[in-house]
């Protein structure tokens, strides 16, 4: 059993953050999960599912939605808890998504500024050396967030934006969040059954 960190910050996607979720859990691996409040709010506009940031309250609505059986791989950190297990290089991960990764959370992880846990979660990652991959859904780009995003891939991390493809003929929004979704599991080494290989 592995154990990834999934961490939801502000900005559109919060569909993506759900599919990475679901497959790191039916491939039987933990999930340690963090959300901000800005990223709690876009969730609620985005889907059904209303996370207070009480980490009781919360694993019984992510039991409703994944299923019952997961309760022992779900574990949830508040945003604030910079003493949780996640913030210590000591507790070994094997990867770290930020999905949607906000441009402000963007540019505290390159600057090394660790406003809450989301944040120290990431730095931890990045100086053990362990897979950090951030999935920026912003559009236009300013010359900052581009000079952010270079100072995360020089620290070791990896910066893949929520650009789906359509060479595989997407016929719904599920489709597109599925291309995504894949990605981002393919570089976590998660096997699933939506990922799509090209064949040429």
């Amino acid at each position: 059993m592995r154990k990834f960190i999934v961490a939801i910050s502000g900005g559109s996607g919060a569909l993506y953050a759900l599919k990475v979720c679901e497959y790191i859990l039916a491939n039987g691996d933990e999930l340690f999960l963090v959300t901000s409040e800005p990223g709690r709010r876009v969730l609620s506009l985005e889907t059904s599912i209303n996370l207070s940031g009480k980490t009781e309250k919360d694993l019984k609505i992510l039991l409703e939605k994944f299923g019952a059986n997961y309760k022992n791989q779900i574990h949830i950190h508040h945003e604030n808890d910079v003493g949780a297990s996640i913030a210590s290089g000591s507790f070994k991960t094997d990867g770290m998504v930020i999905i949607p990764c906000s441009t402000g959370t963007l540019g505290s992880i390159a600057n090394g500024i660790s406003r809450g846990l989301i944040e120290r979660a990431a730095d931890v990652v990045l100086k053990e050396r362990r897979k950090l991959i951030i999935v920026p859904r912003e559009t236009p780009l300013s010359l900052i967030h581009l000079k952010n995003m270079v100072k995360v891939t020089e620290a070791g991390g990896i910066v893949m934006p929520a650009s789906p493809g359509f060479y595989h003929i997407p016929k719904s929004v599920g489709d597109l969040v599925d291309m995504v979704a894949s990605r981002v599991l393919q570089h976590l080494e998660i096997e699933s059954s939506i990922i799509k290989q090209w064949k040429g």
